[in-house]
């Protein structure tokens, strides 16, 4: 018996105000009928949208021709059309109109394989779109993080007032070499960042205050970077007029879950005597991935 393997893709998108936008990134997608949406996550207030694109992967797949590839590709392709950086503005961090795709394996898939797919689109879009890229994960050769990429292209540091990122990257000239692409930016359309890990879970906590700094030290206690929760990445970001959000990646979800991080801030913000919300996980689970493409695969 074939075990099942599939290939998921998240697209995270800085963009979710224009609908007009989306929904050409959305048609995109539909060219091609072996991989699926399978969820859609909008924040308007970070002005940002991520898809979780899935399709079956082959025992020996073509990473050049896999349906996973070409859909990201024309969404990616789509999203350049219709999205102009420069007139971008929200408060989640960005480093393009496309901001950062990452490729995880689903039930019995190979690391491995998916990272293929993941090193060919990054070529395409390099060569073909012009846009520089970033590898990062099990698609890069010595494995870099995605955090130290976006700590080297100033990824964490807001350039506009009140904690806001706007407009398109500060220079045409990069610091650090892309790994596919030109050397150049277009403003209008910024840079990519690319990778393949195990799966990530990604989940936010909403802090009652307006007080980034405090919320900021909350986040970097949290991270394992300052000394908190293993495998977990924070980052403090406004979220609206009354709220400041710690959110985290769970770099090993089946480790260090949302309740931990969820007690931990709750703890941590108490100390700042500060409440906080119940955090919400930003996209389904893995089993949950799985079961809404069995089902839209079954119904096409």
């Amino acid at each position: 018996m074939l075990k099942l393997m599939l290939a998921c893709c998240k697209v995270y998108i800085s963009e979710s105000r224009n609908k007009a936008a989306l929904e050409s990134i959305e048609q995109a997608a539909k060219l091609f009928s072996e991989a699926a949406i399978v969820n859609k996550f909008e924040d308007v207030t970070y002005n940002r949208v991520g898809y979780t694109v899935v399709s079956k992967l082959a025992p020996k797949p073509s990473s050049n021709s896999h349906p996973l590839k070409s859909t990201v590709f024309a969404m990616v392709k789509a999203a350049f059309e219709n999205i102009d950086l420069d007139m971008h503005s929200g408060s989640h961090p960005r480093l393009g109109v496309v901001d950062h795709i990452c490729f995880h394996p689903l039930a019995s898939a190979p690391l491995d394989q998916v990272a293929e797919i993941a090193k060919s689109l990054a070529g395409d879009i390099g060569s073909d779109l012009q846009v520089p890229t970033f590898l990062y994960g099990a698609a890069h050769e010595e494995g870099r993080t995605l955090d130290s990429i976006r700590r080297n292209l100033g990824y964490f540091k807001p350039n506009s007032a009140g904690n806001q990122w706007a407009g398109g990257l500060n220079s045409e000239s990069l610091l650090v070499k892309p790994d596919r692409g030109p050397d150049q930016v277009t403003q209008s359309k910024g840079v990519i960042v690319i990778g393949s890990t195990r799966w990530v879970d990604n989940y936010n906590v909403p802090v009652f205050s307006t007080n980034i700094a405090a919320v900021r030290r909350i986040a970097k206690r949290v991270s394992e970077r300052g000394g908190g929760l293993a495998s977990v990445q924070a980052i403090a970001l406004t979220h609206g007029e009354v709220i400041t959000e710690v959110a985290c990646n769970l770099l090993e979800p089946s480790k260090i879950g949302g309740d931990k991080v969820q007690l931990e801030v709750k703890k941590l913000a108490g100390e700042e005597g500060m409440a906080v919300g119940k955090g919400y996980y930003t996209d389904l689970s893995q089993k949950e991935i799985i079961e809404r493409y069995m089902k839209l695969n079954s119904l096409a």
